[in-house]
C-alpha cells in the first residue's frame, strides 16, 4: 500500500500543503528551511502516536505550541491517501487539537473507497475517544453490501483509534492499517552509535538510530544466509577489499561487528572502519530487509559517501520502490540527482512564506531541459529546480 497523495494543516513549516501523485521513489530536494526534515517528521509523528499515543508524540517534539505553525489557528491535520495494488482507493484523517491545556484526537476517519462512484466505506469514525467502527469488513466490495457500524470507546482521548481497535482481529482492516504504519522506517542512522559493541541478543530489523547493526547483521547471516550473501557481494563491489562481514561475539558476552579487507591478514572491528563502508553497509541491510518496510524516509544519505556510491545507492533505492516498496528520500547532492529521473524529483519551495510541494516533471520548462539532454543534480546546481512551477 503507497502513499498516492497528502495534504498537511499546521505542522511546523507545513502550514497548508497538499500534494498529489507521490511517486513511489521520491527524491525531495529545497533549500534549508522550507520544509524538508519536516515533512518526514510527519510520518514519524504518526507512528510515536500509534505506538504511544498522541500525547506522548507531541511532548517529545516539544509541546503543542512548538509543534505547531507559528500563528497559526486551529487544529494540526493531516491526511494520506494511500492505494493498495489494484485495489480501492484509503484515506486516512487525523486532526488533533488541545482540551483542556492537553492534546487530543478531535477527529480521526479511515475510509476505503472502491471505484469512482458510491460512498466510501467509513471503517472507523472518532472524536475524542468515541466513536463508530464498522463490523462486518467481509462484505466490503460486494454488489449491494452495505456498511454495519458499532459504537466504541476508547481508555482515552490522546489514543488513535487505530491503536485500539487495531489490536482486535475482528477489526482486520484497521488492524492491517496500523501494522502497516507500524513497519514504517524513518531513518535517524547515526555512524557513532553503530559502531560500538553491544550485548549479545537478537534484532530482525534495523532500528531508526542503528546502534543495533550488529545484531541484524548476525540475524541475517545466521537466518537469511542468501540475502546476507547478496548483501556482502553488493557491499565489496561498491568497496573495494571488503571480502567478510561478520557478528563475533566477544569472551564477555558482547557483540562486535568486524571486516575483513583483503590487504590486510586480520579483520577490523567496527570502530576502525570508514565512515562511508559503515553506512552503506547499514542501507544494504536496511534495503534487503526479508520483511520489507513498507515506507523508507532517509534523510540526506550522501553523507560520508563517496560520489560514485550515490549513483549505486539510487538504484538501491528504486530496486527497492520497483519491488513495491516506498522511499522518501531528501538531499542536497547533485551526484544523487544525477543518478534519477525528473519524474522522481520532488520539490520544496518557500513562496510567499508558505511551503509548497510539486513535481519537477510537472514543469515544462525543466522536461524540456532534461530532454535535451541536461541531467537534475546539472538542473540543481543552477537553482533551476527550485523555481520549478507549481501545478
Amino acid at each position: 500500500m503507497r502513499i498516492e497523495g497528502l495534504k498537511i494543516t499546521n505542522f511546523r513549516a507545513l502550514q497548508n500543503v497538499t500534494f498529489e501523485n507521490v511517486p513511489a521513489l521520491a527524491v525531495v530536494v529545497g533549500a534549508n528551511g522550507v520544509g524538508k526534515t519536516t515533512l518526514f517528521e510527519v510520518f514519524g509523528f504518526l507512528q510515536d502516536a500509534l505506538i504511544h499515543n498522541v500525547r506522548q508524540a507531541v511532548a517529545i517534539r516539544g509541546g503543542f505550541k512548538e509543534l505547531a505553525t507559528r500563528g497559526s489557528e486551529g487544529p494540526l491535520k493531516i491526511e494520506l491517501k494511500f492505494r493498495e495494488s489494484n485495489g480501492p482507493l484509503v484515506t486516512y484523517q487525523l486532526q488533533i487539537g488541545l482540551a483542556d491545556g492537553l492534546p487530543v484526537v478531535e477527529r480521526e476517519v479511515l475510509k476505503y473507497r472502491r471505484g469512482q462512484h458510491g460512498q466510501p466505506w467509513r471503517f472507523l469514525d472518532f472524536r475524542h475517544g468515541q466513536g463508530v467502527a464498522v463490523t462486518n469488513e467481509a462484505d466490503y466490495g460486494k454488489a449491494g453490501a452495505t456498511d454495519q457500524r458499532e459504537v466504541q470507546t476508547l481508555g482515552a482521548p490522546d489514543i488513535l483509534a487505530i491503536k485500539g481497535l487495531g489490536q482486535f482481529q475482528r477489526f482486520e482492516v484497521i488492524a492491517a492499517f496500523r501494522r502497516m504504519i507500524e513497519s514504517w522506517h524513518i531513518s535517524d542512522f547515526r555512524i557513532a552509535e553503530a559502531r560500538p559493541s553491544h550485548e549479545g541478543g537478537q534484532a530482525e530489523h534495523l532500528s531508526s538510530r542503528g546502534e543495533n547493526l550488529a545484531l541484524v547483521a548476525r540475524f541475517l547471516r545466521e537466518k537469511h544466509p542468501a540475502l546476507f550473501s547478496t548483501v556482502l557481494r553488493k557491499l565489496s563491489e561498491r568497496v573495494p577489499g571488503i571480502s567478510l562481514v561478520e557478528a563475533k561475539e566477544t569472551e564477555d558476552g558482547r557483540l562486535v561487528l568486524r571486516f575483513q579487507d583483503g590487504a590486510f591478514q586480520d579483520p577490523f572491528i567496527a570502530r576502525h572502519v570508514s565512515d562511508g563502508t559503515l553506512k552503506m553497509f547499514a542501507y544494504l541491510l536496511l534495503l534487503h530487509d526479508p520483511l520489507p518496510h513498507p515506507l523508507l524516509c532517509v534523510e540526506e544519505p550522501e553523507s560520508h559517501l563517496y560520489p560514485k556510491l550515490l549513483t549505486e545507492l539510487a538504484e538501491e533505492f528504486r530496486t527497492y520502490a520497483d519491488a513495491g516498496g516506498q522511499v522518501f528520500v531528501s538531499t542536497h547532492s547533485p551526484d544523487f540527482l544525477n543518478a534519477v529521473a525528473l519524474e522522481e524529483v520532488v520539490v520544496m519551495d518557500k513562496r510567499d512564506g508558505v511551503t509548497t510541494i510539486s513535481r519537477a516533471s510537472g514543469d515544462a520548462r525543466l522536461a524540456r531541459l532534461v530532454e535535451a539532454g541536461d541531467l537534475p543534480g546539472a538542473l540543481w546546481r543552477q537553482g533551476l529546480l527550485a523555481k520549478a512551477s507549481v501545478p
